[in-house]
């Protein structure tokens, strides 16, 4: 944890699913307060040197509570809102000359806790790697990314669940869309990602493909438990993010 690192949390979006359009998606309350702010605090409990939230949609609101409960936050905006590289894009002039590492969370991910995190950054240094994933590995994986590995298990390949062959769709660990990058290394590589894609977006997994064709290193580390990398859609699974919480909560309580 020597080497200092900043943090991105991508906070643009809508949050079309849950059923209610005038509130910014990490607005949203999980254990009393908004998602956006469990992750904040995760970037502070970190010491995170920076900590940039990227925002949107109602930007206004997510500013304003954020400068109440932190001092330390800055903001980039992204309007239109063009995919997650470039999302990441946005945030180019305030790190421009940062040296040091990223760490991007989403600010719809409130589950993540200080002890993955401060692994997934002490592998990525141990590893020497350019970026490095969070994985997990699921039982029932459809619907995500999948992790790719060559023989002497390097990370070889991100495949998204409907481009995966039969055999892909059988890999077990997926992509979380949780990542640290080197900051020189991210925005060389963000620089050559188009939007020729159907949503005519960036994706910021585009990268990864721009650092192997450069014989660059890209790790991955898994996390114990997937309840830490669930994002958050729908007002179902902000219950269930709620009562992960909860029990969490009390299983801290019982132990004090």
């Amino acid at each position: 944890m020597q080497r200092n690192f900043a943090t991105v949390i991508m906070a643009a979006g809508k949050g079309t699913r849950m059923k209610n359009a005038e509130m910014a998606k990490v607005m949203f309350e999980v254990a009393g307060k908004p998602m956006i702010e469990h992750v904040v605090d995760l970037a502070v409990a970190l010491r995170s040197l920076r900590t940039i939230a990227i925002v949107g949609f109602q930007r206004e609101s997510v500013m304003s509570h954020l400068n109440r409960v932190s001092s330390s936050v800055e903001f980039a905006v992204q309007d239109p809102q063009l995919g997650t590289g470039h999302a990441v894009m946005q945030t180019k002039g305030l790190l421009t000359d940062f040296k040091g590492d990223v760490l991007v969370l989403s600010g719809d991910v409130p589950l993540l806790t200080v002890s993955t995190i401060r692994d997934l950054i002490s592998y990525h240094r141990q590893k020497n790697a350019v970026a490095t994933i969070l994985t997990a590995d699921l039982d029932v994986p459809a619907g995500y990314g999948r992790i790719l590995r060559d023989a002497e298990d390097h990370v070889i390949g991100i495949v998204e669940h409907r481009d995966a062959t039969d055999k892909q769709k059988k890999v077990r660990e997926i992509n979380s869309g949780i990542y640290i990058f080197d900051n020189e290394r991210m925005f060389d590589a963000l620089a050559h990602i188009n939007p020729h894609n159907a949503q005519n977006e960036y994706y910021l997994t585009d990268v990864f493909g721009y650092y192997w064709k450069h014989a660059m290193r890209v790790a991955a580390k898994k996390s114990d438990d997937f309840n830490e990398i669930r994002g958050v859609n729908t007002v179902a699974q902000l219950e269930e993010a709620n009562d992960v919480l909860r029990k969490r909560n009390a299983v801290r309580a019982s132990v004090i």
